[in-house]
């Protein structure tokens, strides 16, 4: 077997720096075990950095310097091999019995089948048509396209590959700058390590300890922001340049018609509800049969029929009052009544008990169940009060069950009036087949999203439950178009598992290290170590940030996530920072790992598709200004945190 001459030079070049590593350990008598701890950490890097499989890796530092740590706490080399293994089997159950994991292969699942489906190339085409008129369309409808692929998907490799595939031999052809191309591409189809069901988020929230569904709703409105930020740069490049981003020709932007369409007289400008109606009514749907004219006319009825059943049930909603709520506030009131006739007797009633009461007497007549209560004993306290349960069936009875909707409630349904209004005066026949096409690609996928991330976010299913739905929600999508086939479900089984696989292992090599880590004091080492800069909050998220950035060239997010989040999430509470909130930053700031060079793994998933004349240098030079509007929508996050926590506060505190 033929070893090649850079795997040799990496196991050469490993082999000193552990053979200087075990120098130290043996010679340098000052070191205490936090530093061997940091000596462990600089030499996992290196060893990522030279190429070896990051699970294992961390797995053996972490049992090599375990075993240091438990055989220089005065253990026989036995007995600290045996604690070694026993940690190893106890991190690795552990991770194992965390159910949150159980939703990323299903996720993965759900991602290779959608994009088997074969829904990208015609969710591509019919935006594209869409945007015509927008500045830059092709580079916008890739943006989008990468946006909702990448919510329906969460694999980066996947959108950056389709893409590279379908929209950069279009924006080619068509005289955009390569480097604008290459950018658009890499960075929308980075759009799914942020925006949810990510995968990151996940192993995050199992890193952290933080609520999966609590950072997919955080994570929902910063990855708009920054999908729009990315959207506004290619308009605004598109306008002072327009050399990097022609507009499409009028030929171009043609859409063919139906022939049942040109039957009835139809052009491509041609106001659609019109003649749809009129020829309904007149002699001109002789050549077109009537169930054709009325399925036309049906689809073009679709958001008018839809806007109506939104209306109604907001109306319904926002008019409704909980019969419920008033019971129980008006059963609170009638406590704090009761007891506050009590104290006000001033110890008039007598105690239970006492034998001053008057028995009862023989001709006392017993009153039927459901009858009024004397009023006696009301009288006597001087009050009479109206039992709870009456009054709030009294309210009932008097129709107060609706209320009147809010102001805010009839400016949105105008405006939501009004733009059904200025859709149907600008529908031509163009339009109305470009809508079809979006009925076909975009709609299928949108319902998908939202039944996953609608369920999660709404608390009606876990994250776990939700990956299942969505997993046979693709299954669904995959038979719907006639993808399903046994060839695409045993590949996407098999890539699921090798991807479910790295990151299980990613996990248990993490635990141990983390376990090996602290046993030798690093953590507590690089506690003390930023505690003594006296840092505020806001130094304390710049400086870990930009830690976080530059470890973003070397590494990929994986290992940054199950490295070196263990070692900043113990240093949050001292500085008053939310770990959702953090997470969120990180989430954003990790897009860097795949957009920064040298690992960039985006580049290379672009550079392996794309034509022969596109350079690798071409690519990372349209990396760059993507990465600053990174830097941007950090700024903003940190500057207003609304945007990442105004929704899980709202959904779940």
């Amino acid at each position: 077997m033929k070893i090649r001459k850079e795997l040799y030079f990496g196991f050469t070049l490993m082999g000193v720096i552990m053979l200087a590593a075990l120098a130290m350990v043996f010679s340098v008598d000052k070191m205490t075990n936090g530093h061997y701890g940091l000596l462990m950490l600089s030499l996992v890097v290196v060893a990522i950095m030279l190429g070896f499989p990051t699970a294992f890796t961390l797995m053996g530092m972490g049992m090599m310097f375990a075993f240091f740590a438990y055989h220089s706490g005065d253990q026989t080399a036995a007995g600290a091999l045996k604690q070694t293994l026993d940690l190893m089997v106890q991190r690795a159950f552990s991770v194992m019995g965390n159910d949150v994991l159980i939703s990323i292969p299903l996720f993965v699942f759900m991602g290779y089948l959608v994009e088997r489906a074969n829904l990208i190339e015609k969710l591509f085409h019919s935006l594209h048509l869409a945007l015509a008129r927008v500045p830059g369309s092709l580079a916008v409808a890739t943006l989008v396209t990468c946006a909702v692929f990448a919510t329906a998907t969460g694999i980066v490799g996947a959108v950056v590959t389709l893409m590279g595939l379908l929209a950069l031999p279009q924006m080619l052809r068509a005289g955009y700058d390569v480097r604008l191309s290459a950018g658009t591409i890499t960075a929308g189809g980075c759009l799914g390590i942020l925006i949810p069901p990510s995968v990151l988020l996940i192993v995050y929230g199992a890193t952290a300890g933080v609520s999966v569904v609590q950072l997919y709703a955080g994570a929902f409105f910063p990855g708009i922001m920054l999908a729009g930020l990315y959207i506004v740069y290619v308009i605004i490049m598109a306008k002072l340049k327009p050399d990097w981003a022609p507009p499409l020709t009028a030929e171009q932007r043609v859409v063919p018609l139906p022939v049942g369409l040109k039957a009835i007289g139809a052009t491509s400008d041609g106001w659609a509800l019109g003649r749809l109606v009129s020829t309904l009514k007149g002699k001109r749907n002789q050549a077109v049969s009537t169930p054709y004219l009325l399925g036309q006319l049906g689809i073009a009825l679709l958001p008018a029929i839809l806007f109506a059943f939104v209306a109604v049930a907001s109306y319904q909603s926002a008019t409704r009052v909980v019969v419920e709520e008033t019971y129980s506030e008006l059963q609170a009131m009638g406590a704090g009544s009761n007891e506050d006739t009590s104290a006000s007797a001033g110890g008039l009633s007598e105690p239970e008990g006492s034998g001053l009461a008057e028995p009862p007497s023989a001709d006392a007549v017993a009153e039927p169940p459901g009858a009024e209560p004397a009023a006696a004993t009301g009288q006597a306290s001087g009050a009479v009060s109206e039992p709870p349960a009456a009054a709030a069936s009294s309210a009932a009875a008097a129709g107060e069950t609706t209320k009147p909707a809010s102001t805010g409630f009839w400016i949105g349904l105008g405006v939501g009036a009004l733009a059904l209004v200025a859709f149907y005066a600008i529908l031509s026949f163009a339009r109305l087949e470009v809508f079809k096409m979006l009925l076909s690609s975009f709609f299928p996928l949108l319902v998908l999203i939202l039944a996953v991330l609608g369920s999660i976010v709404f608390g009606l299913a876990t994250p776990t439950e939700a990956a299942a739905v969505g997993a046979f929600g693709g299954f669904v999508l995959a038979a719907a178009y006639r993808q399903l086939t046994f060839g695409v479900v045993k590949e996407s089984v098999f890539l699921t598992a090798k991807t479910s696989a790295m990151v299980c292992w990613l996990f248990v090599g993490s635990a141990i290290f983390s376990a090996a880590f602290a046993l030798l004091g690093g953590q507590e080492l690089v506690e003390q170590w930023v505690l003594s800069m006296n840092l505020t909050k806001t130094q304390f998220l710049l400086l870990s940030q930009v830690i976080i950035f530059i470890l973003g060239w070397p590494l990929e997010w994986t290992e940054i996530i199950v490295i070196f989040m263990p070692i900043f999430i113990p240093l949050l509470d001292n500085f008053g920072v939310d770990p959702l909130f953090f997470g969120l930053l990180v989430a954003l700031n990790l897009q860097t790992a795949f957009l920064s060079p040298p690992v960039a793994m985006s580049a290379f998933y672009l550079k392996g598709v794309a034509p022969k004349h596109v350079t690798l240098n071409q690519i990372f030079a349209g990396m760059l200004p993507f990465m600053g509007i990174q830097v941007l929508a950090i700024f903003l996050l940190y500057m207003f945190p609304a945007i990442g926590l105004w929704l899980p506060e709202v959904l779940y505190k």
